[in-house]
């Protein structure tokens, strides 16, 4: 998942790929058991996402 993507179709199926992996993580977390840390975590991940669809829209 750490490759360099060219083209639009690429890109969408990466980001793609990046949102479902992180709904699936979002599904195994236990609210009782959540951590402040694991919150932060969180949204980095929604971050670097808005920032790779950023990237991708700019056409980096």
């Amino acid at each position: 998942m750490g490759n360099a993507t060219n083209n639009k179709d690429s890109q969408l199926v990466y980001l793609k790929e990046r949102l479902n992996m992180f709904v699936q993580v979002i599904d195994t977390i236990e609210p009782e058991e959540v951590e402040l840390e694991d919150i932060d975590r969180l949204l980095s991940i929604l971050d670097e996402l808005e920032h790779k669809c950023e990237q991708f829209k700019k056409g980096e």
